[in-house]
């Protein structure tokens, strides 16, 4: 457990407060390397022992959420104390630090923040983004809590996100595609190289996907570390009727090269490769599976955004291609006589054709919202995208609530409706009452063309 810095003098803030203080503090909101984080941390005491017992970090593109939420879920099946950090959040800041289930509270993250705040002024100063002034006080926040495992979502890449100055006990990577270009590139092999930065010698690496680039298993490789991948040392397979969402069989391989096996695993609502994924991880990470422990806890799992159904819309976080056709493949047909909606809110940085193109097979008739800030789309141009791919633009809002809005007076009780694109786009609607439908519609005639 670290030390808590000497009192310093500090402006009593809330914890809304010292979030937008946090903004002030860089110049840039993404500033990628491990220099200025890691002095702080060394500071904080956050380096001079492991913060806890067994650490467990994901990397990768799609599915880290996923994991992490089935590593936590299974683990505390387990009767383990478990701790998390993830990142972005969708309603609450206080999602990103979970301490045994629980979100922490404002009191505890206002803690960190003050610890963050002496050491960063201790000395010389230092500059810290957003993102690793966060990182920082949930790590703090982690190690103080006597936890008997923690897991760590990278947020972006891997060798140098913040959250790599821990050290894992096991590491996974997911899945790797294209995302965040303007900072990762477009080059695969290199992509896979960022992400498999958070792999330690001698310690072991989980894949989690069969398409990893070459890079990944490269760079574990280089560092004398054991893989476990899907599809050979971890596989899982359907029990019966060959329908995904039966029951499912697990079979993975501990550090010593023994296999173990759990048959009559309940489908957790979320892809059977991350969850074969984490338990694989957690095998590795020593816990003792049992069929029990791992029923329960992929039985209780939950993860807001990732084809959350709340009446009639379905709510998904997807921003990039590859999640894009994962969401098009498992998203179910609308009643008989219903129409399949997409409400869609992007981000100016993503691949925006990619995901229309990948939507497009299930989702001809759309609503295009504006998101706010520099970063955001605009709905005239989501629009012209959609239309240039042979799709149908009913309306264009300035605002995800005001696409909502167009949708109480359309939907009639049999229409369905993907809200997707960013996490903006999901948190705006689940901030909110969701219309049922109620109404019917004439024709197709108010679409934009």
């Amino acid at each position: 457990m670290p030390d808590s810095l000497a009192p310093h003098s500090l402006q009593p803030r809330s914890l809304q407060q010292w979030l937008q203080y946090l903004e002030t503090l860089h110049p840039v909101g993404i500033d990628m390397g491990l220099e200025r984080v890691s002095e702080v941390a060394k500071r904080m005491g956050l380096l001079s022992s492991s913060i806890a017992p067994r650490v467990i970090t994901v990397a990768g593109t799609n599915g880290k959420g996923s994991t992490l939420a089935m590593v936590d879920s299974v683990a505390r099946a387990h009767n383990l104390r478990v701790g998390t950090y993830t990142s972005p959040h969708l309603l609450r800041y206080n999602e990103r630090v979970r301490i045994d289930g629980q979100e922490a509270d404002d009191q505890l993250l206002v803690q960190g923040f003050e610890q963050v705040e002496r050491a960063r002024l201790q000395d010389s100063e230092i500059s810290l983004t957003y993102f690793e002034a966060g990182t920082l006080c949930g790590l703090w926040c982690l190690a103080n809590a006597k936890l008997d495992l923690v897991v760590l979502e990278v947020g972006l890449g891997g060798r140098l996100d913040a959250v790599n100055i821990i050290d894992a006990d096991v590491a996974i990577v997911t899945t790797i595609a294209q995302d965040h270009a303007s900072f990762l590139g477009t080059d695969l092999a290199q992509i896979g190289r960022e992400k498999a930065g958070i792999f330690r010698a001698h310690r072991p690496a989980v894949l989690g996907s069969q398409t990893l680039p070459a890079s990944v298993v490269e760079c574990a490789q280089a560092l004398a570390a054991p893989t476990f991948g899907l599809g050979q040392q971890f596989v899982h397979q359907v029990m019966d009727n060959g329908n995904e969402r039966s029951l499912w069989r697990w079979q993975g391989q501990d550090s010593r090269g023994q296999y173990v096996a759990i048959d009559e695993l309940p489908y957790p609502g979320l892809p059977i490769d991350n969850a074969a994924t984490a338990l694989q991880a957690l095998l590795l990470a020593e816990v003792d599976l049992t069929q029990a422990g791992v029923q329960t806890g992929l039985a209780a799992v939950e993860l807001a955004g990732r084809l959350q159904w709340v009446g009639p819309w379905c709510l998904d976080v997807g921003h990039n291609p590859h999640a894009a056709e994962y969401v098009a493949r498992h998203l179910p047909a609308p009643p008989a006589g219903g129409r399949q909606w997409g409400l869609i809110g992007m981000l100016n940085d993503k691949d925006i054709d990619g995901v229309i193109q990948a939507l497009s097979a299930r989702i001809s008739d759309w609503v295009c919202v504006t998101l706010t800030g520099e970063r955001g789309c605009l709905a005239s141009e989501l629009s012209q995208r959609i239309i240039a791919q042979g799709g149908r633009v009913h309306f264009c809002a300035d605002s995800p609530q005001a696409g909502v809005d167009w949708f109480a007076n359309v939907l009639t009780p049999n229409d369905r409706v993907l809200a997707t694109g960013s996490f903006f786009t999901v948190a705006a609607l689940l901030a909110r009452p969701l219309p049922t439908g109620a109404a019917s519609l004439d024709g197709d005639g108010n679409e934009i063309r």
